[in-house]
C-alpha cells in the first residue's frame, strides 16, 4: 500500500502521521498521482508548516480553502444522496486525508490559529468546515475528536461569535453525541458569561448541545440495566451523575431559565400564511430531518451567509438555486425545530432532582400559559388542504417537524403533571370553576391544589397523537385518585375514546396499548359512574371478549389497569348502602368478571411468573406491585391462606413444586431491598392504591415469615425438598 510504503521506506513521519516537509517533493507528486491522493498530502505538509503562531495565516488560509472545498464535495454527496451510510459509499479524499493524519494535523494547527491575533472569521469557519466534512464522511473521526477533552472544551469559546457559532454548535454536537463519557459543563470556560452572551435564536441552537449534557444515558433493556443491576450501581456511586451536576450548573445560571420561557412561548411569525406551509414542507422533507441542513437554509435565506465560497461550509450553497426555491413558511419551521430543543430541556429538568425548583420558576415564569396561547393559535389548528399527503401516511410520524413539536409540548405536560399540584395550572378559569362545581356536586371537599390555583394555562386535548395525549392525560390523573379530575374528563367522552381504540380501531401496538390502559386505569379507579360508561360501551359479548383478549396480550402493558379494577371492587363492596353503587356491582360486566376468585387467582398465577428478580426492570415491577396489591386485599378479608393454598396447587397441577413461591419469595425480599430504601419514594404506591405504605410493609413481611407453621408465610406452602430461597440473590 503506497502511503504505508512511504511510512516504512522513507520514515520520514512525525508524532501525528502527517508525512514529514523533508519528504522528496518529487516522489510525493508520483505516488500522488499513482494512487490519486488528490494533492491531500502535499496540503497537510503545507498547513502543518504554515500553523504556528508566528506563520503567515495568509498561506494557511489559502490551504484550508483547498481542503474545504475537496472536502466539502464530498459530504454533501453523503448527504444527499439518500443518506447512503460509509459502508454502502466511498469518500476517497476524505479518507486519503484522515490516512495522512488530517485530522491531527488539523487539530494540532488549528488552536494557534485561532488564538491568533490575525484571526479572521472566514478562517475560522474553514477551520471548522474541514472537521466537519471529515465526521460526516468518515467513520472514528468523530470519535477521534471525541477523545480530546481540550479541544473539546476550547471549542466552545468559539460560540462568542456569532458569525461562527453556527459551524462551531454543530460540530460541538456531533462530537458531545459520540463522547464516551459526558463533558461536564462547569469545565467550560466562562459558562455562564458564554450563554449569557448568546440571543435568542443562538440560546436555542445552543439546547441541541445541553441535551446531550443533562440527559442521562439510555439504557436500554438488557439484563445489565434491570433494577437489581441499578441499585447496585447507586450504592456504588454515591455522587451525583454528571447529568445531574450539569442540571444544577445551568440552574445556577442567571435569567436561563427565564430565558428558555420566553424563547419556548415567543411567537412564530405567521406573515406568509400557512395555507400551503405543510405541501411545501412536503417538498423540502429529506432536507428538514437535519438541523444543520435547516440552519443553512436559514442563513441563505437571511442573507446571512458567505456565498462567494461554497466550500466555507457544506451546506451554505450560495451558488444553488434551491435558495431561490426555499419556501418563506421554511421560517416557520425553523422556529418551530428550535422550540422542540428548548423543550426538551424544560422536560429534563422537570424530571430532574431539582423538579421543585424549576417547577417553582416555570409558573413565576408563565410558561404554562405562554404555550397555550401560542399552541391554540398554531400547532392545534386543522389544516384543510385536501391534496397534501402526511408524511409517511402516519399521523404520530415523529419525522414531521409539526408532529414533534406536539409530541415534545405532551411530554413537558406530562413532565410538569406527573405528581405535582400545579397541574391544575393548566386548566383555564372555566375548567377551574367546572371542577369546583362536580365536587360540590358530589358533596366532596375540593382538592386544596384546585382551590389555590388562579392562573390561566388551558390547552387542547383533541385531535393530538394519541400515545402521547394519553400519556400525558394519565400523568394528570396520576397520584391520589380525584373524583372531580376523572368526572371532568369523563363528560368529554374520554373513556369512549380510549375504550374505542382498544377494542374497535384494531390496534396491536403495545406502546400504546400501554399508554391507554394506564390511562383507562386512573379514569376509572374508585369512580362507579365510570364503570356504568364502561358498561354501556362494551354492550355485547363480543366487545367483551375482545377487551379481555387486549388486555390479556400483555400484563406488562395492562396490570395498571387490572390492579385499578381489583381495587374497586373493594371499594365498592364496602359501599353497598349506596344503591348506584349496588346497580353498578351488579350490571358491569368487568366488575363480574374480576368478584369471580378463579379469574383473581389466574391473574396472580399470571403476574408472578411473568418476572423474577433477574429481569426486573422499570417497565415490568408494577406486576409485582399488582400481585402484592391482589394478596394485601386477600389479608384484609382473612383469604390469604386460600390464596397461597392455591398458588402451591398450581404448582404441582403444573408439575414445577416449589417454583412459583420459591419466585415469589425472592420477589418479595427484593421488594424490601428495593422499596424500603431510603431514598425510595413510597407515597407512589400509597396514593395509587390508596392502601398505606405501613400495610403493604406490614403485609410483605407476613409473607416472607420465617415461621414455617405460619399459615401466612409463603414458606409454609413449599415443601422441604423444593425450598430453593437463593440467599445471596441480593448481595453486591
Amino acid at each position: 500500500f503506497l502511503c504505508l510504503g512511504c511510512r516504512d521506506t522513507i520514515g520520514q513521519y512525525d508524532a501525528c502521521g502527517l508525512v514529514s516537509p523533508q519528504l522528496p517533493e518529487a516522489l510525493l507528486q508520483e505516488r500522488d498521482k499513482q494512487a490519486k491522493w488528490h494533492g491531500i498530502p502535499a496540503l497537510l505538509q503545507r498547513l502543518y508548516a504554515s500553523s504556528h503562531l508566528n506563520s503567515d495565516f495568509a498561506q494557511t488560509h489559502t490551504v484550508l480553502k483547498e481542503l474545504s472545498s475537496l472536502l466539502s464535495m464530498e459530504a454533501m454527496s453523503f448527504v444527499t444522496e439518500d443518506r447512503k451510510t460509509v459502508q454502502e459509499s466511498s469518500f476517497p479524499i476524505t479518507y486519503t486525508f484522515d490516512l495522512f493524519g488530517g485530522v491531527d494535523v488539523s487539530c494540532r494547527s488549528y488552536m494557534p490559529i485561532m488564538y491568533s491575533r490575525e484571526l479572521n472569521d472566514e478562517l475560522v469557519k474553514d477551520c471548522l468546515s474541514v472537521l466537519y466534512n471529515c465526521c460526516i464522511c468518515t467513520e472514528g473521526v468523530t470519535k477521534n475528536l471525541a477523545a480530546r477533552d481540550d479541544f473539546v472544551l476550547f471549542l466552545f469559546t468559539l460560540m462568542t461569535n456569532k458569525k461562527t457559532f453556527l459551524q462551531t454548535a454543530t460540530l460541538i454536537e456531533d462530537i458531545l453525541g459520540v463522547k464516551k463519557e459526558m463533558i461536564q459543563l462547569q469545565g467550560i470556560p466562562n459558562l455562564s458569561d458564554l450563554v449569557q452572551s448568546f440571543d435568542q435564536q443562538q440560546l436555542a441552537n445552543f439546547c441541541r448541545i445541553l441535551s446531550v449534557t443533562i440527559s442521562e444515558p439510555d439504557v436500554g433493556n438488557d439484563d445489565k440495566h434491570t433494577l437489581l443491576a441499578k441499585n447496585a450501581q447507586l450504592k456504588r456511586n454515591i455522587s451525583p451523575s454528571c447529568a445531574e451536576v450539569n442540571q444544577v450548573t445551568l440552574l445556577n445560571i442567571p435569567g436561563f431559565i427565564e430565558r428558555l420561557c420566553k424563547l419556548a412561548t415567543r411567537k412564530v411569525s405567521e406573515a406568509t400564511g400557512t395555507s400551503n406551509f405543510l405541501q411545501e414542507l412536503e417538498d423540502w422533507y429529506t432536507w428538514l430531518d437535519d438541523a444543520l441542513v435547516l440552519d443553512a437554509l436559514m442563513l441563505m435565506a437571511t442573507d446571512e451567509a458567505d456565498h462567494s465560497n461554497p466550500g466555507t461550509f457544506l451546506l451554505t450553497m450560495g451558488s444553488s438555486p434551491l435558495r431561490h426555491r426555499l419556501p418563506q413558511s421554511m421560517k416557520m419551521v425553523h422556529e418551530i425545530m428550535y422550540k422542540v430543543e428548548v423543550l426538551y430541556v424544560l422536560c429534563v429538568l422537570l424530571m430532574g432532582r431539582h423538579r421543585n425548583q424549576v417547577h417553582k420558576m416555570l409558573a413565576e415564569f408563565r410558561l404554562i400559559p405562554g404555550l397555550n396561547n401560542l399552541f391554540d393559535k398554531l400547532i392545534w389548528r386543522k389544516y384543510t388542504s385536501s391534496n397534501h399527503i402526511v408524511h409517511g401516511q402516519n399521523e404520530n410520524c415523529d419525522c414531521s417537524p409539526e408532529i414533534s413539536f406536539k409530541i415534545q409540548f405532551l411530554r413537558l405536560l406530562q413532565s410538569f403533571s406527573d405528581h405535582h399540584e400545579n397541574k391544575y395550572l393548566l386548566l383555564n378559569t372555566q375548567e377551574l370553576n367546572e371542577l369546583s362545581a362536580i365536587s360540590q356536586k358530589a358533596n366532596i371537599p375540593e382538592v386544596e391544589a384546585l382551590a389555590n390555583t388562579d392562573r390561566r394555562a388551558s390547552v387542547v386535548m383533541s385531535s393530538l397523537p394519541g400515545v402521547w395525549c394519553a400519556r400525558a392525560v394519565e400523568s394528570f390523573l396520576r397520584g391520589a385518585t380525584s373524583y372531580a379530575d376523572q368526572m371532568f374528563l369523563l363528560r368529554r367522552g374520554l373513556l369512549e375514546h380510549i375504550l374505542f381504540c382498544i377494542i374497535d380501531s384494531g390496534c396491536k401496538s403495545r406502546d400504546v396499548l400501554q399508554s391507554y390502559f394506564d390511562l383507562l386505569g386512573e379514569l376509572m379507579k374508585f369512580n362507579f359512574d365510570a364503570f356504568k360508561r364502561f358498561n354501556e360501551y362494551v354492550n355485547t359479548e363480543e366487545k367483551f371478549q375482545m377487551f379481555l383478549t387486549q388486555i390479556n396480550s400483555s400484563l406488562v402493558d395492562s396490570n395498571m389497569l387490572v390492579r385499578c379494577i381489583v381495587l374497586s371492587l373493594d371499594r365498592f363492596e364496602s359501599q353497598t348502602e349506596n344503591m348506584r353503587v349496588v346497580e353498578v356491582l351488579s350490571e358491569c360486566s368487568l366488575l363480574s368478571y374480576i368478584a369471580r376468585v378463579e379469574n383473581r387467582l389466574s391473574f396472580l398465577f399470571r403476574l408472578i411468573s411473568i418476572i423474577n428478580v433477574q429481569t426486573l426492570t422499570q417497565e415490568n415491577v408494577s406486576c409485582l406491585n399488582t400481585s402484592l396489591v391482589i394478596l394485601m386485599l386477600a389479608r384484609r378479608r382473612g383469604k390469604l391462606p386460600f390464596y397461597l393454598n392455591a398458588l402451591r396447587e398450581k404448582e404441582y397441577a403444573e408439575k414445577y413444586p416449589g417454583c412459583l413461591l420459591n419466585n415469589f419469595h425472592n420477589l418479595l425480599r427484593f421488594w424490601q431491598h428495593h422499596y424500603l430504601n431510603k431514598d425510595k419514594d413510597s407515597t407512589c404506591l400509597e396514593n395509587s392504591s390508596c392502601i398505606p405504605f405501613s400495610f403493604w410493609k406490614e403485609t410483605v413481611s407476613v409473607l416472607l415469615g420465617q415461621d414455617r407453621t405460619s399459615l401466612c408465610a409463603i414458606t409454609n406452602y413449599i415443601d422441604e425438598p423444593y425450598m430453593d430461597l437463593d440467599q445471596d440473590l441480593l448481595q453486591d
